[in-house]
Parts: structure tokens; C-alpha cells; sequence
């Protein structure tokens, strides 16, 4: 198990590194940190890129704890290594960021460190995770080359899963979801149109659907994505 261990960390090292240093510009300057700013107006996305943080940290978590519990690994340990996992190799990637024009964030560390805590927290209790997913939205409409951080196309949202709840699990309510969200557009064009979007929605429960009809796998993966165009949203702009 300490091989399996070892071996994962040193992937995530190399991935991390090879992304790098293809898209982010590592080691093209000396060491700095700096504060990024976190949701202001002022900052290069809104803060949309915390969440980014915070979401691939806690996907991170879960899918490394999954990993370790098929090889053997009890559920608890196979949590708590797949979050200490997580968390280092996203500490490793801030420290890659720390010699590039990003530099080291306080911030991202903070959101790295939320998301491997809760991915822990909600693998290791099935029955809080049968109420509430957290998913990254990717719009139809590609802005840039690098999808990770492409915030102009990008939600993160908390559904809260009706089915999950004893109340409405029977009835006609356990095909529905409670969303909370937040998105940002315009930080990435000259001109003023920045918008900081919170926004509340009524969506359809696709995992509930496809995991009903044996499509388990796609259920899965639909626990952490979310379809765009299948909800109803209400959002408040901050920045009006």
C-alpha cells in the first residue's frame, strides 16, 4: 500500500509539472508570492478561480480515495490518504506557481486545503453525500485553450439532492435539485462589463435518472459535472 501510495503522488508531481510548464510558464522567474485578491472586483477572475481551486482539490480527493479503496485500501484510510494526496500535490502545484508570473497565493492554498477537507468529509459519510454534490459547469462556447482556467465559460454549483431526504425521496420532488452557484464573466475583456454572479436554480437530478435506469458510471461522473441547460437559475449580479 505504501507503494501505491508513493507511486500516485509522484504522477501527480510529473502531471503537475508537465502542465506546467506547457501552459503556466514554470520556472520562467524567481520565487515570489503575493495576494491574489480573493472575490473582489479587482482580482483576474472574480474569484472564480479560488473556486477552481477548491473544486479540483475536493474532485481530486474523491477520485484518489476511490482509487485507493480499489486497491485494498479501507474506506477510511483510503480517504484520508486520497485527501493528504490531494492536498500535497496541489501545494506542489502552488509552489510551481510560486516561479511563474502567478506566484505563490495565499488564497489558493486556503481553497486547496477547503476542498481536500470536504472531499474527505463527504466520502468518508455516504449518507451527506446522497444529499449534496458539488460540480463544475463547462459551457458550449470554448474561450481559451486551457479548459482549467477558462472562467469565462465556467460555474461552480452545490446541488442539494431532493431524493436524498427521507421527506421527499417518495414522491414526485425526488426528480429535483436545489442548485447554488457562482460564475463570473467579462474579466477577461477590456471593456467594463464584469459580472459576479450568485445564483439559485431548480434542476433536473440526472444522477438520480441515469443511476435509476443502471447507467451507473454516467451517474457517477454527473455527480461532479453539470449539464448545462438543465436547470432554471435566478442570479444576482454583484456588481450591479
Amino acid at each position: 500500500q505504501q507503494r501505491t501510495l508513493y507511486q500516485v503522488n509522484l504522477v501527480g508531481y510529473g502531471l503537475v509539472t508537465a502542465w506546467g510548464v506547457a501552459y503556466w510558464e514554470y520556472f520562467s522567474r524567481s520565487i515570489h508570492a503575493k495576494s491574489e485578491g480573493g472575490f473582489s472586483n479587482n482580482t483576474s477572475s472574480g474569484g472564480a478561480d479560488k473556486l477552481g481551486h477548491f473544486y479540483t482539490s475536493y474532485l481530486a480527493t474523491h477520485g484518489l480515495s476511490y482509487y485507493f479503496e480499489s486497491k485494498c485500501f479501507n474506506k477510511q484510510n483510503a480517504a484520508l490518504y486520497g485527501a493528504l494526496s490531494s492536498f500535497a500535490i496541489f501545494t506542489y502545484m502552488e509552489l510551481g506557481d510560486s516561479f511563474s508570473d502567478f506566484g505563490f497565493s495565499y488564497e489558493d492554498l486556503i481553497a486547496n486545503t477547503l476542498g481536500s477537507a470536504i472531499g474527505y468529509y463527504l466520502y468518508r459519510n455516504p449518507e451527506l453525500s446522497r444529499k449534496i454534490d458539488i460540480r463544475w459547469e463547462y459551457g458550449l462556447h470554448r474561450e481559451s485553450n486551457d479548459f482549467t482556467t477558462d472562467y469565462e465559460n465556467t460555474k461552480y454549483i452545490v446541488a442539494l439532492k431532493l431524493n436524498g431526504f427521507e421527506t421527499t425521496r417518495k414522491n414526485f420532488l425526488k426528480h429535483f435539485e436545489i442548485h447554488f452557484g457562482y460564475y463570473t464573466r467579462g474579466f477577461d475583456e477590456a471593456i467594463d462589463r464584469k459580472e459576479r454572479n450568485l445564483y439559485i436554480g431548480i434542476g433536473l437530478n440526472l444522477t438520480d435518472l441515469f443511476r435509476r435506469y443502471s447507467y451507473k458510471k454516467t451517474a457517477t461522473v454527473l455527480k461532479y459535472v453539470q449539464i448545462p441547460g438543465t436547470y432554471i437559475e435566478y442570479k444576482k449580479d454583484h456588481n450591479k
